[in-house]
């Protein structure tokens, strides 16, 4: 890979240090001058981010109107004004649009902040070298040649060529996903296409140096560095329109145009009559509100919204209303392994002697609860094993925190497990020397006065390193009874065996040793370092330790509940693929592994055909993560990517919804994403998308009333037209918003809020691309249109014969108003009948209903109210008759609901009975 460095073209990985420093024409000792720094920053800019457009309030505000519903009302709201001069109904409209928008600014997410968060990161201090001296500047004024000095504890400032390295090891999980710190050497790479773990000759920016020392020659800052690839990646991301805004969308659309036929019709019809085009336009203006559900944005964003406070409570803060649906319908779930499923605390598994069983080790993380069991009869002194874990160490546990390298907190904590008391062995053992980790040597050796088996004085060194080197280094193995045994050509094996076994279960296997020296010649080889090497030889193999960052508990149970649900999980992660493949398998996450040079060799045809197979893909790219994700919305899926480090933030911005860990998490990634896990729990993502599916279902409830009750307004308006009913305006624009705005609401917010139709989770995730209502619903609604139409209709002849106009049309207001209601409560059940026990929706739910017939009954009894809206009091008689009309579409619905039944029960259906009122895949 090549980068621009300075003022050449050169890959720093693969080119040797005095090279990359030659060509930034820096020094390494002396740094740059101070004169040529400021020369540089003026020329290259700070170490910063270029920061992110922000839309204006007017933008934000503007946007609010490129709603197709809202457009259609403003339109009808100046069209009104302009013809009619009617100011008051203009207003209403206008003032609906505004209400809605204003609903939408005040519920929507932030700005995107994801460039701002990574900026935050960035303030820090950087220690350089300038004019030979070694001095502290922020680091935004670091530039491309700057020599920097960093130490265990220490951010990266900047992206670098490493030029020194001492024991340096360097945690990047945050940027590649890699669970282990990576041990840093001088030394090049061997190709410039080296993924950015494997880039051992580099430091990167907003990583942790976790152990040694070392300096590097800065080679890339601000949007030059990794991390600014990253921001570049995350401004260029679009997200897209979630599902149910996009089929929330469709609907208007196709209500809309049937109402332009209808309204087409309707005038049409009156001019051939000669009626007045102010008459026929008030009758337009009355049809364009009623069919456009006007209600139905502030609705959803209601739901959505206390859907949010709720689902916070379940530990997961969602940033956008929308997400919550989305979660809801979620097919697949991309997730990072480390700090995701898993603890991202390296903890031990198992223990080995060589040729003896293998000790398994319980508990997890940090903590030092747990135990090392053994097979019964085989008891072991075990402290002989467990002595080097504490004493060959730097780590120290603080209650559960570890301070220092991952791998060594998992030996001492099995130390401790082991019953070692760490502080007061190390005080009892005090170090007289060590050899520090070094990668030229892969092992760290430390040594302290001790007395062996003889009662004689020794020196004794403990080691541990990596296995293929101790083994080599290894004369001899501690039997459990203490005896000591050659390493033979026929005995060698067993160390080997068991390394292979662990290694291959994706375990990181380490080896304790140790050497009885004599402390006269200690004393001689103590006084230098190479020395002091030369003594870890012909050592005596005590254990190997199998180490892992274990799974989330929680995690399987949930990986599995999505498996019942229908929900593919999918890890992604910079690990290597032998460990991430052995973490998948434990957790139960079918499909094969591929590590990310096979994934980005493949074609997205090839991919396509094969994402069904795939699992796992390790050693991932962020440029990786973001294609997959893609590759899966294109499948059909509707994706879910969880993830907690810089490294994920692209794909989480890309992702229908991305999850970020709210503890362990970046704040890259929490403003990528919008859900954030306030426990850092997989398995909350499970019951946010059981919640999320119980908020869809009651959604589609609102939907059939919502589409029942349009369906009635335009074949109202359709046949009062045709019978020249009403002249032909049965409704005017005041009333109908009366009945969408405060009677409706109500009864939304109650079927918003029902409990949710049992067996939910059980079903499989509905198809992207399915309509919202199928078209058996559809037919059905079109019925209960077609009989609300009647009866309303029927109801303003009756009460125009009884007491004339007003009266007939303050009767059918009240009749389609108590359809309404009916209407809410049938939508609850397809199914089952409304008179059964369970049927009866919750007291928070019947106050609700209850708030809907008071005002039905108000709009005819306030005289200021009758005044607004041309309505006029109800006497007894009338009252009666509208009951009854309404109580028609109880009737009818029931008898429709036993044959279904019948259906059902005799299975005469050759498929799923279509009640649900959403699309089933064929």
């Amino acid at each position: 890979m090549t980068r621009t460095v300075g003022r050449i073209s050169v890959d720093p990985a693969s080119t040797h240090a005095i090279e990359v420093a030659n060509r930034l024409h820096v020094d390494v000792v002396e740094g740059l001058s101070a004169a040529e720094a400021a020369s540089r920053l003026n020329m290259y800019g700070a170490n910063r981010l270029a920061a992110a457009k922000k839309e204006s309030a007017l933008q934000a505000f503007g946007r609010q109107y490129r709603d197709f519903m809202q457009i259609v009302l403003l339109v009808a709201a100046v069209a009104n004004l302009l013809v009619t001069g009617d100011v008051g109904t203009s207003i209403v409209l206008a003032g609906l649009t505004l209400f809605n928008a204003v609903i939408g600014l005040r519920q929507e997410a932030k700005a995107e902040e994801s460039v701002a968060a990574l900026a935050q990161m960035m303030k820090t201090v950087a220690r350089v070298r300038r004019d030979g001296q070694a001095v502290e500047i922020d680091a935004s004024d670091l530039v491309p040649g700057d020599v920097v000095l960093v130490e265990a504890g220490n951010r990266v400032p900047a992206d670098g060529r490493i030029t020194l390295a001492a024991t340096l090891e360097i945690e990047e999980a945050a940027l590649t996903g890699e669970s282990l710190p990576v041990a840093k050497s001088t030394d090049p790479v061997a190709s410039d296409d080296v993924p950015l773990g494997d880039r051992t000759c580099m430091a990167y920016m907003n990583t942790a140096v976790t152990r040694g020392r070392g300096e590097m020659v800065v080679t890339a800052t601000g949007m030059n560095t990794e991390i600014g690839h990253i921001a570049n990646l995350l401004a260029s991301t679009e997200a897209d329109k979630t599902p149910l805004q996009k089929q929330l969308d469709g609907l208007s659309k196709i209500i809309a145009s049937i109402a332009a036929v209808a309204l087409v019709f309707v005038v049409v019809l009156g001019l051939i009559r000669g009626e007045s085009f102010d008459a026929l336009f008030i009758t337009g203006v009355a049809l364009a509100v009623a069919a456009i559900p006007t209600g139905l944005p502030a609705v959803v964003t209601a739901l959505l919204s206390m859907g949010t406070r709720e689902i916070a409570r379940r530990h997961a803060i969602v940033k956008r209303l929308p997400a919550v649906e989305t979660l809801g319908s979620t097919s697949a779930i991309c997730s990072d392994k480390t700090g995701t499923l898993t603890l991202n605390k390296m903890t031990a598994r198992e223990l080995a002697i060589p040729g003896h069983p293998v000790f398994a080790v319980t508990g997890e993380g940090y903590g030092t609860a747990g135990e090392i069991k053994h097979v019964g009869g085989a008891g072991t002194d075990l402290d002989p094993y467990l002595l080097p874990m504490i004493l060959c160490a730097d780590a120290v546990l603080d209650g559960e925190n570890l301070i220092g390298d991952p791998t060594e907190g998992a030996l001492i904590v099995l130390g401790a497990k082991g019953g070692l008391d760490i502080e007061a062995t190390r005080r009892d053992y005090p170090r007289l020397a060590e050899v520090p980790f070094d990668s030229e040597y892969k092992f760290m050796a430390t040594f302290h006065d001790m007395v062996d088996d003889d009662g004689r004085p020794v020196v004794r060194c403990f080691v541990k390193g990596a296995p293929d080197v101790l083994i080599a280094r290894g004369t001899s193995y501690r039997a459990p009874d203490g005896a000591v045994v050659p390493i033979t050509g026929e005995n060698r094996s067993l160390a080997l065996e068991a390394n292979n076994r662990m290694a291959n279960s994706g375990e990181r296997v380490m080896v304790v040793a140790r050497r009885d020296v004599d402390p006269a010649v200690f004393e001689v080889a103590r006084t230098n370092a190479r020395n002091l090497i030369a003594l870890v030889s012909e050592l005596t193999l005590l254990a190997m330790v199998g180490i892992v960052d274990p799974p989330r508990p929680e995690a399987r149970t949930a990986i599995a509940e999505c498996r019942s649900a229908g929900i593919r999980v999918r890890m992604i992660t910079g690990d290597h693929a032998t460990t991430a493949a052995a973490i998948a398998a434990e957790l139960g996450i079918e499909g094969r592994a591929l590590t990310g040079a096979e994934f980005a060799d493949l074609t997205d045809e090839e991919l396509l055909v094969q994402l069904q197979d795939i699992g796992v893909v390790a050693r991932v790219a962020p440029e990786d993560k973001i294609r997959l994700v893609q590759l899966l919305k294109r499948s059909g899926n509707v994706v879910s990517m969880t993830g907690d480090g810089v490294n994920d933030a692209p794909a989480l911005k890309a992702a229908d919804i991305g999850v970020a860990m709210g503890i362990t998490g970046t704040e890259v990634s929490k403003e990528a994403a919008v859900m954030i896990l306030t426990d850092d729990n997989f398995a909350t993502i499970v019951n946010a998308v059981s919640y999320g599916r119980g908020l869809y279902d009651n959604l589609v409830k609102y939907l059939r009333f919502q589409m029942s009750t349009l369906v009635a307004y335009i074949a109202i308006f359709l046949m009062a037209g045709i019978l020249n009913i009403a002249a032909g305006t049965p409704l005017n624009p005041l009333q109908i918003l009366w009945l969408n705005m405060v009677v409706d609401i109500p009864i939304a917010i109650a079927l918003g809020f029902d409990k949710p139709t049992k067996g939910l989770m059980g079903r499989p995730p509905r198809p992207v691309g399915a309509p919202v209502l199928s078209r058996t619903a559809w037919i059905r609604l079109c019925v209960q249109g077609a009989i609300m139409t009647a009866g309303s209709l029927v109801a303003y002849q009756l009460g125009l014969g009884l007491s004339g106009p007003i009266v007939a049309a303050t009767m059918l207001l009240t009749t389609l108003s108590l359809f309404h209601v009916l209407a809410g409560l049938l939508s609850r059940d397809q199914l089952g009948t409304i008179f059964d026990r369970d049927a009866i929706p919750g007291a928070a739910q019947l106050r609700r209903y209850g708030l809907a017939l008071l005002a039905i009954v108000a709009v005819t009894t306030i005289d200021l109210l009758e005044q607004i809206f041309g309505t006029t009091g109800l006497d007894g008689q009338q009252w009666g008759l509208c009951i009854l009309l309404a109580l028609s579409l109880l009737v009818i619905e029931e008898i429709i609901k036993v044959f279904l039944r019948r259906r059902e029960a005799t299975g005469v259906a050759s498929g799923p009975v279509p009640i649900a009122g959403v699309a089933r895949p064929a």
